[in-house]
């Protein structure tokens, strides 16, 4: 139930190359964003400039210690592809080349504001650390949301001033966005956010009526069994903020869900849509059809409502992991999905 992508968006956006300091071209860009981005999901995002570099720092307080930031950097890098989406967001200047997923992205996810990422490149930064191309994009400020790792934590002030924290924690990701515009004194930012957030939770309220009926869960598959759980809060944050019905499963273990074996995904009989994150590009659908062709082959699964139905909503995998443009993507994801369902 994915819906065509509009090739206007992400064509600005930087792509990944051999050296991390190459300048991308708009040929490369737009060649990389039509092998990645077909068939996903972008939402309207508004015009994000950044504030002017100045001179000056100050201290700010993490859970890792204090440190001396540039107030108004001009050359902002983020370790994790979440970060750089909340620099844009805060209104920061990015340096010149900026990290992506090393694991099947070819540029910056599909959903990203485009605008602020002209003339960026990208290097892979994840599972892998590329700490060489870090250094060479000569930031002189860095957001870094892998704070459970000890060792980039104390590696990356060694490159530029940083304010880490352990964005994957288990907590919502919009608790951890909050408290770090307040904590680099850019709260303004976040409210402006929050205000375009609810503006949309209004219009998608409007438009899908009444939801209450409808019970949904956010599934994947991980190990041989089906997982249920809300991860960062992205999807569960979207069902309650619609007045969806969330499944009982994926509000178990204080919202963590459950992994479900074969024998007991019978507990999600009462699903009407399932919404799943998928990897991009023909290697994520083929990774998502061998997944779903091993559940097929469970008669319990297959007499599953919402698997008889067809009412299984893929996105991009990257939007669940909690950040600005992701959730307002998923809200988009969701509205596509359900907005003629309280109608029938």
């Amino acid at each position: 139930m994915l819906t065509g992508l509009s090739l206007s968006a992400l064509v600005l956006a930087g792509c990944s190359t051999e050296a991390a300091t190459d300048k991308p071209t708009a040929e490369k860009r737009q060649q990389l964003f039509d092998e990645q981005c077909e068939n996903t999901v972008i939402p309207e995002l508004p015009e994000l400039k950044p504030l002017p570099a100045q001179e000056g720092t100050s201290k700010v307080t993490s859970e890792f210690g204090d440190v001396e930031l540039p107030t108004h950097p001009k050359a902002a890098l983020g370790m994790y592809t979440t970060d750089v989406d909340m620099l844009i967001w805060l209104r920061y200047p990015l340096a010149s080349s900026q990290p992506i997923r090393g694991d099947g992205y070819k540029t910056f996810p599909c959903f990203f504001p485009y605008d602020p990422l002209e003339g960026v490149s990208t290097f892979g930064n994840f599972p892998d650390y590329d700490f060489e191309s870090i250094l060479l994009a000569e930031p002189d400020m860095i957001l870094n949301g892998l704070g459970y790792d000890k060792k980039v934590v104390k590696r990356l002030p060694e490159i530029a001033p940083t304010y880490s924290v352990n964005a994957f924690d288990g907590k919502s990701w919009l608790g951890h966005f909050e408290e770090t515009a307040e904590a680099l004194g850019r709260t303004e930012y976040f409210d402006a956010w929050r205000q375009l957030y609810d503006e949309r939770l209004a219009e998608v309220r409007k438009e899908i009526g009444d939801t209450a009926g409808i019970v949904v869960a956010p599934v994947g598959v991980w190990e041989g069994k089906v997982q249920t759980g809300c991860y960062s809060g992205v999807e569960c944050q979207v069902f309650d903020d619609l007045g969806l019905t969330i499944a009982d499963s994926s509000l178990a273990n204080d919202r963590e869900g459950e992994a479900l074996s074969g024998e007991q995904v019978g507990k999600l009989e009462d699903v009407d849509y399932a919404f799943s994150g998928k990897g991009l590009g023909p290697e994520g659908q083929a990774d998502f059809d061998k997944s779903l062709a091993e559940l097929d082959k469970n008669a319990l699964w297959g007499q599953l409502d919402f698997v008889k139905e067809g009412h299984i909503v893929t996105s991009e995998m990257e939007m669940t992991y909690g950040s600005p443009s992701g959730q307002l993507a998923f809200l988009e994801v969701v509205r596509r999905a359900l907005g003629k369902e309280a109608d029938k």
